[in-house]
């Protein structure tokens, strides 16, 4: 068993060098390969004495030829062949031409001779390459192109249990992992087009460069498919901006830890949850992009509970919070644009936030009363006597964003009317007031204090169509010491 792509145990050696000519690859257990073999003898005999045949799975087919044996497969897989035969012309050791199949014209063209195949018919469709074989691709990845990965490799015993042995390597958030094979690393490196090799970010507490291969061995581990790399990618680098500051929200003690919602067209193409459930389980997209971030923190980063991570208690978000914004339902525009970004943007936005708490309102049928009982809750964020400390995340269902809808209120009418209802006095919040010694410091009884600084209240609309309920994520310490929301665009 190997994981975390372990180098592999064939030297696969530098890349074959192909002779400047024609090169042609063929299989036995190819009719139309077979179909080619007098246009290949008519090449020899006709043209300039530089064609060259390469065999995938015969070493004596053709007859009557001396082919070059390639059953290992190494000239076919670098050629990156999906088809036999492949016919190929090389110039200074460059390719400058291809077909694939038997095409009379494509043929000709490429070997600058005419008459090719007389008797035969115009084209024939080859058949498949060795090297798209399910039982040998992954094998010829790891030895050709497994090569390149940098990461540690680790060799488990033939009955060491490798979900056991990753748990006592420390790899785990306390869930079983997907183990990082080669294979596995690789295919999830083809969900991007960076190179694997390129730095993502410095990840903190222990301040690690981090590369695109890294993020990948953790998305694995994560259980991402590779169409979900790109999204995790944007996460790390969100997370690992100065404006985030991902290590002071792992040495808080407060319950707290990265939200990552998602908007754009990469929701649906990723089949993303905005719906019924959309905070909790069920969707592999959602949860495992939340958990490979917080896996790059932990594996990469060193941001290990007890360790680095001081959380009083914690949540269970701090194992993966991710989940989609409704933009096709909302009245509003999406977070995205809200943030700056154009409609057809798909982006990451990065919250600090605690877990979600509920918010019931199953009779107000007015946005006046609706906005009321949001600014309640509001208020109640980290505590209802300290303003403008921490930020909030407000997720308002479809039930109660129609509510607004139907009465005209966009966004920013929702914004500041919640805001006007948060002006809080002073004489309220100062310690002592109410029998409670937490509060602002005494001498303030006659200011008036918002709740939530100017861009201290993000809105998004998501969840099942039933149910006439909201949530709200409180967030952590805001300003100088603590973190500001960031958004990133995802690219491919």
């Amino acid at each position: 068993m190997t994981t975390a792509g372990l180098r592999s145990e064939t030297d696969p050696g530098p890349p074959p060098v192909l002779p400047d000519g024609l090169v042609a690859v063929v299989k036995r257990d190819c009719p139309t390969c077979m179909l080619v073999v007098p246009v290949l003898e008519q090449l020899r005999d006709a043209g300039d004495g530089t064609l060259t045949v390469y065999t995938q799975d015969d070493p004596r087919f053709p007859e009557a030829f001396d082919a070059v044996d390639d059953t290992e497969l190494a000239v076919s897989w670098h050629l990156g062949l999906d088809t036999v035969p492949t016919l190929v012309r090389v110039e200074g050791g460059e390719e400058v031409a291809r077909t694939v199949g038997w095409s009379r014209e494509r043929w000709q063209e490429i070997s600058g001779l005419i008459g090719l195949g007389p008797d035969l018919p115009d084209q024939r469709p080859g058949c498949g390459s060795l090297t798209q074989d399910p039982v040998r691709a992954d094998e010829l990845d790891v030895r050709h192109r497994g090569a390149t990965l940098r990461s540690r490799r680790i060799e488990l015993a033939a009955l060491e249990d490798e979900t056991e042995a990753l748990f006592d390597r420390g790899w785990t958030d306390g869930l079983p992992v997907v183990a990082p094979t080669e294979s596995r690393v690789l295919k999830m490196l083809a969900g991007t087009t960076r190179p694997a090799d390129e730095v993502v970010a410095v990840v903190p507490p222990d301040l690690v460069e981090c590369t695109v291969e890294k993020v990948a061995v953790n998305a694995v581990l994560a259980g991402c498919r590779p169409e979900h790399l790109p999204v995790v990618l944007a996460a790390v680098e969100a997370a690992c901006t100065d404006a985030f500051n991902m290590h002071g929200l792992l040495a808080t003690t407060m319950p707290v830890g990265p939200v990552v919602v998602v908007n754009g067209p990469v929701r649906r193409r990723l089949g993303m949850n905005s719906g019924v459930n959309v905070l909790g389980q069920g969707n592999r997209a959602n949860l495992t992009v939340g958990r490979a971030l917080q896996l790059v923190v932990r594996n990469v980063g060193g941001g290990r509970p007890s360790e680095v991570d001081r959380a009083t208690h914690g949540n269970p978000g701090k194992v993966s919070f991710c989940f989609a914004e409704d933009e096709e339902g909302s009245p509003w525009e999406p977070l995205s644009v809200e943030r700056g970004f154009p409609p057809d943007a798909s982006t990451v936005t990065l919250f600090p936030g605690e877990g979600p708490r509920g918010v019931v309102d199953q009779l107000s049928r007015t946005p006046d009363s609706l906005a009321g009982s949001l600014a309640a809750c509001l208020r109640t964020v980290q505590h209802p006597k300290l303003p403008l400390a921490f930020d909030a995340l407000l997720v308002v269902s479809p039930e109660h964003a129609r509510v607004f809808r139907e009465a005209g209120w966009d966004k920013a009418r929702l914004r500041a009317e919640l805001r006007d209802r948060l002006e809080l006095p002073g004489r309220d919040l100062v310690r002592g007031a109410g029998g409670i010694a937490e509060g602002v410091p005494v001498g303030m009884e006659d200011a008036t204090f918002p709740k939530f600084g100017p861009d201290g209240l993000l809105i998004v609309h998501a969840g099942g169509g039933a149910g006439l309920f909201s949530t709200i994520i409180g967030g952590w310490v805001n300003g100088a010491t603590g973190s500001t929301p960031v958004t990133r665009e995802i690219t491919s």
